[in-house]
């Protein structure tokens, strides 16, 4: 497994994403007990595999989504400092006092002391960004929280930030892929890298639909891989980028966190960099 190394902070180049766990969408995010027990063997299998990077929300599964991800580190005796867990704010709960409440929520349903990266999920311009720092630089102060990021940030917004922030941000985490590449585009990307900021990309195989081009299935027939594990790799071997593929089945999970291994040469980057 490859890591990214940030702050003194070592973090895998593939985590777990968990968008889909614990709930369902009724005019709302709803937490769904019925089908835990699949969802647990999910969370069992892939820390059995070897993923120590958890990415949560409080809006998944209504909080539920949490509670599983606890329950699983907890159950499975992993020592809490060989975890890394992410979890977000939603952006209606950015004021000041809010952001603390959802924060000692969070660390209840995870049933930890510490969240080691907290991202605000999504902007809020009704919610002044000063606001709601003071809180999450309060979280670090307090040793709730060990970094400090963003989710869906474009480079205006991350420079505002940094500049409210105590310590340096973390990460910020958008949809990138092989096919979905406008932070590329933007510069968000290349503000991160310069910045010593994690990139994390969701929905890194945009939901298992790449489509699958001759260049690419060349590619992995040289690598004995899958397009996917192509389409993964392609996006871990650029710097300062890691990536968080969720899947619920065991063989995939082992394919996804193999990607993190595939070594591709400088002409096949270029290759890949021509397709979507």
């Amino acid at each position: 497994m490859k890591y990214e190394t940030l702050n003194d902070t070592q973090i895998p180049k593939i985590g777990f994403g968990s968008a889909r766990l614990g709930g369902r969408f009724v005019g709302g995010i709803l937490a769904d007990r019925s089908h835990d027990e699949f969802f647990l063997a999910a969370l069992r299998s892939a820390l059995n595999l070897g993923y120590i990077h958890f990415d949560t929300a409080e809006l998944y599964g209504g909080g539920h989504a949490e509670e599983l991800i606890g329950r699983a580190i907890h159950e499975s005796g992993a020592m809490r400092e060989k975890i890394f867990v992410t979890t977000k704010i939603w952006p209606t709960h950015l004021a000041y006092k809010n952001v603390l409440r959802s924060c000692e929520n969070s660390l209840r349903r995870l049933q930890m002391d510490y969240i080691d990266s907290y991202l605000i999920h999504w902007p809020n311009p009704l919610v002044p960004m000063r606001e709601t720092f003071r809180a999450l630089n309060q979280l670090v102060k307090d040793g709730k929280v060990r970094h400090v990021g963003v989710s869906n940030f474009d480079v205006k917004r991350i420079k505002e930030a940094q500049s409210l922030s105590e310590t340096p941000l973390f990460a910020n985490q958008v949809p990138y892929s092989l096919t979905r590449r406008s932070h590329a585009k933007d510069g968000t990307l290349e503000y991160c890298q310069q910045n010593n900021m994690l990139l994390t990309g969701y929905t890194p195989i945009n939901h298992g639909h790449i489509a699958v081009e001759q260049t690419m299935q060349s590619i992995a027939d040289a690598h004995h891989a899958t397009p996917h594990q192509i389409a993964l790799a392609w996006l871990v071997n650029q710097p300062r980028v890691i990536a968080i593929p969720m899947s619920f089945n065991p063989s995939h999970q082992k394919e996804n966190l193999d990607a993190a291994d595939i070594e591709l040469t400088p002409a096949e980057m270029n290759q890949l960099n021509q397709l979507g």
